[in-house]
């Protein structure tokens, strides 16, 4: 790995409206690169739209959908990492052999690529969760990717560090969601988001209380911590359907330290300078090294209690309707 510097996006999507997302994400690529960014790291889903997928049908969805290796997120992040000379990843839905993903695609200026399927997708009952883990070589060093909820299993991330990762880009659309627990996140009101601007305390309040920093900081720095990762965290800000988004976009190091981070209530770029020495003597590579695997059967072994991430997700639903929204 190398000195690097990142950017982690927060931004508000059109649900649906693909060539207006892909604008926003070519105006901001050019402004973080114009602040030296060599890797910009936007939202899950940013292009397509995200809350909105679970109220359509197949039809709908494939409306939206696209091809990894052609399609007009790909078109535009290759057009702007060659042009820039920048890497640069983005969410979208993907169609593959008639399946559907809830998607990332990582594109470098040599035009090399890597696609991440989320692999516990809860959306929309349409799409397929993936089933392998995305760790690759870049530029400046060896980048994972994980996509919203894939980052709250600890056992995700630790794959992702065991396959030599060293950044773990982390794209998501949280904060500010009907979660069902009193501590972990919440809904934000629509009325606070709209009086943002002439009551700015109120957005502050909640985007930095326990629907969303709060909430983001009793675990995501363990995940940067406990595997020795740079994590980059890029969130949509704002209303995303009947839901608002907390932004919060982040940048840790390999010691959950925060190097760089936004509670605003608006599209913002946050900026940081990824120091690789960092990781030489760093706690979670140490650990990592101390571990021993052939105590760690259990961990792959079926408990009887797993279930499908719909069903988790949703649980506190179960009780008000038999499916989740949507589905």
């Amino acid at each position: 790995m190398k000195t690097v510097r990142v950017a982690a996006v927060q931004m508000q999507h059109r649900p649906g409206n693909v060539p207006e997302n892909l604008n926003a994400v070519r105006r901001i690529t050019r402004r973080a690169v114009e602040q030296g960014a060599e890797l910009v790291v936007f939202p899950e889903c940013c292009v397509s739209g995200y809350w909105h997928l679970r109220n359509l049908d197949r039809s709908g969805l494939l409306e939206l959908a696209e091809q990894a290796d052609s399609g007009p997120t790909m078109e535009c992040l290759a057009s702007l990492a060659r042009e820039l000379q920048v890497t640069v990843g983005a969410g979208f839905v993907e169609l593959a052999d008639s399946q559907l993903y809830n998607s990332y695609t990582v594109v470098m200026p040599d035009g090399s690529r890597a696609t991440h399927r989320k692999l516990h997708c809860f959306v929309s009952s349409h799409m397929s969760s993936g089933d392998q883990y995305t760790v690759f070589d870049t530029p400046f060093g060896r980048c994972g990717v994980l996509i919203c909820y894939d980052n709250n299993i600890i056992e995700n991330v630790r794959a992702c560090a065991l396959q030599g990762a060293e950044i773990l880009l982390a794209p998501h659309q949280t904060g500010g969601c009907d979660s069902g627990s009193p501590f972990a996140m919440g809904v934000v009101s629509q009325d606070v988001w709209d009086r943002r601007l002439t009551h700015p305390e109120e957005i502050e309040a909640e985007f930095r209380g326990d629907k969303g920093r709060a909430w983001l900081m009793r675990w995501l720095p363990a995940r940067a911590h406990d595997n020795g990762l740079f994590l980059i965290f890029a969130n949509g800000v704002g209303p995303d359907d009947d839901e608002v988004r907390t932004g919060n976009a982040m940048i840790l190091d390999p010691y959950g330290r925060i190097l760089s981070e936004t509670w605003a209530a608006e599209e913002k770029i946050v900026l940081a300078d990824l120091d690789p020495t960092l990781r030489d003597r760093c706690t979670g590579v140490r650990w990592i090294r101390a571990r021993r695997p052939s105590l760690y059967g259990p961990l792959t072994q079926d408990t009887g209690r797993e279930e499908d991430t719909r069903a988790v997700r949703f649980e506190h639903l179960r009780s008000q309707r038999s499916d989740p929204p949507g589905e």
